[in-house]
């Protein structure tokens, strides 16, 4: 029997736009079990991609309820959901977001990174996935010196290192050819064969029919929920973690300094990848510096001149006049004190 392993009752998602409340989702009430492969369709505007965004804790409902294997994950604050994400989901988009200026095996190992995976863990595992997607020729590579097919295969070898339980894709085939988005659906039924529970969000038909189960929106509601006959066919009785075929996933026993350095070597690549940004960006905050500095100084120069003109002037005058200034500038207290 089947384990439910997200569950949505009531869920609702609201937007406030002016005075008025936009309806993102409403009363949605779903099930997904362990290791089905789910496709949500519908228009654009239908719901799909906010229903993405809850079920991968991207985002909060409004109302209702959302658990995930017997969780309630509207307990759950800010670090709570972005360990739950980075434990259980991996994301695989239409566009591939990978960092060009990183290799295709450091691009998989980023989110090990953020993990507090070992490097050394971290880069047997990600070459280990690369290697089994058909990419061990390409560990090197960049993303612009890799195929569309290539990079989404890079893609989801990155949603898979820190575990991928639950895959989330959308749209994984829209900036595809063909020939490609077959390949890539192919590995994504063979990923749910092993084991991996998949949501596919599309608009293509063809795409869904790989799926067992497919969900239609419209205007936030589910108006259709249907079995199919495509996708997984009957899975093998192994689940992600159990893989032989992909090292295990490290703990996270990396310590503070080794994170920060890795954080820190990121940033610098990232730097130098960019020269020209990078200079102009230097620049900028180099000119705002000066003109701060510039400015203060400019304050604290006309300060002082008026002070020591101010100084001069009294110095004269009391020189000039001698005791005429006090009774003339201050007749007040020159009274107050002959009363006194």
């Amino acid at each position: 029997m089947s384990v439910v392993l997200i569950e949505l009752r009531g869920a609702e998602r609201r937007y406030a736009e002016a005075e008025q409340e936009i309806y993102a989702l409403r009363d949605i009430d779903l099930d997904i079990a362990a290791g089905e492969m789910v496709a949500l369709m519908g228009a654009s505007g239908s719901g799909k991609s906010t229903l993405m965004n809850v079920l991968g804790c991207l985002d909060r409902i409004s109302a209702g309820c959302y658990r995930l294997a017997g969780q309630d994950v509207g307990s759950l604050d800010r670090d709570a959901l972005a360990a739950l994400r980075r434990a259980r989901f991996g994301f695989v988009f239409q566009r591939y977001n990978l960092l060009p200026q990183l290799s295709a095996l450091a691009n998989v190992e980023v989110p090990a990174i953020y993990a507090g995976m070992e490097a050394q863990d971290r880069r047997i595992r990600s070459r280990g996935l690369l290697e089994r997607l058909g990419l061990g020729e390409r560990l090197g590579h960049r993303p612009n010196k890799l195929s569309g097919g290539q990079q989404q295969r890079v893609s989801i070898a990155r949603a898979l290192v820190n575990g991928g339980e639950i895959i989330l894709a959308d749209e994984p085939t829209g900036a595809l050819d063909s020939r490609s988005g077959h390949e890539v659906m192919e590995l994504l039924v063979e990923l749910n064969r092993r084991g991996h529970t998949l949501i596919i969000a599309t608009h293509d038909s063809r795409v869904a029919d790989y799926a067992h189960r497919i969900i239609e929106l419209a205007d936030g509601r589910i108006v259709s929920d249907r079995l199919t006959g495509g996708g997984g066919l009957e899975q093998e009785e192994v689940a992600p973690e159990t893989d032989r075929s992909i090292p295990r996933l490290g703990k996270e026993t990396a310590p503070f300094w080794m994170r920060f350095g890795e954080a820190a070597r990121m940033a610098v690549t990232a730097l130098v990848s960019h020269r020209l940004r990078t200079a102009l960006t230097l620049l900028g905050v180099v000119i705002g510096i000066v003109s701060v500095v510039t400015m203060v100084a400019v304050g604290e120069a006309a300060q002082r001149f008026l002070a020591d003109e101010l100084k001069g002037f009294m110095t004269r005058a009391s020189s000039e006049h001698g005791d005429s200034i006090t009774r003339s500038g201050f007749p007040y207290l020159k009274r107050s004190g002959d009363r006194g």
